[in-house]
């Protein structure tokens, strides 16, 4: 009879959780935005007046926001009594190209996610056919990515020039060239390229990074 009455009560606290206004949403908090406006993230979440927390379909909302071009990724949970916590991580630029329509960004994972100015510091890619899908196009995006963005803002690479696969060049804004090669060893080549640069030249070759030349 004792185990019976827990079951009751049990089931009991359960309704009372899943209807009672005590936990309904209040409070929808929203982390992590530079770039996507707060509107359009409440906009996608789509939390109904009232609901309550335990018939939050957090997996729904969390992939209606990723859908947003600027959202990279996002994460929707639960914070009792009544607080929605929504955690965004954004696309960021980390190359950008021309095109009659305007300039567009490309991020990490080679996105194109906007086409607008694409603020400072951002390197102009140079190649013949850009774009997210093309193969020397995410050979360079890779090539920027693997750079730490401590040592991008140090050496201030202007542009990326992506021949092929295997030949891109990074264009400093102070006229200096670093021959990178392919994406192969651009960990070892993000090692050497800082202390290199140290060095008097013009023409600095990382494509062989155990190997490397300054003219």
């Amino acid at each position: 009879m004792g185990a019976l009455s827990g079951v009751v009560v049990l089931i009991a606290l359960g309704l009372v959780a899943w209807f009672t206004p005590l936990l309904s949403v209040r409070t929808v908090q929203v982390d992590g935005l530079a770039a996507v406006p707060e509107q359009q993230v409440l906009d996608a979440l789509q939390v109904p007046d009232g609901l309550s927390m335990m018939r939050l379909d957090t997996n729904a909302m969390a992939e209606r926001v990723s859908h947003l071009p600027k959202v990279r990724s996002v994460r929707v949970q639960r914070v009792f009594p009544s607080t929605v916590q929504v955690t965004v991580v954004e696309r960021t630029p980390v190359l950008y190209f021309d095109s009659p329509e305007g300039a567009h960004l490309l991020d990490c994972d080679s996105v194109e996610f906007a086409i607008e100015p694409p603020g400072p510091g951002v390197p102009k890619l140079i190649t013949d056919h850009p774009d997210g899908s093309d193969a020397v196009t995410k050979a360079a995006v890779a090539v920027m990515a693997a750079i730490p963005l401590p040592l991008r803002d140090q050496v201030g690479v202007g542009a990326v020039v992506a021949r092929s696969v295997s030949d891109i060049a990074l264009e400093l804004r102070d006229g200096r060239t670093v021959l990178w090669g392919g994406t192969v060893d651009s960990a070892r080549k993000a090692a050497v390229v800082g202390p290199l640069l140290s060095q008097p030249g013009k023409v600095f070759d990382v494509s062989s990074p155990n190997l490397v030349t300054v003219k």
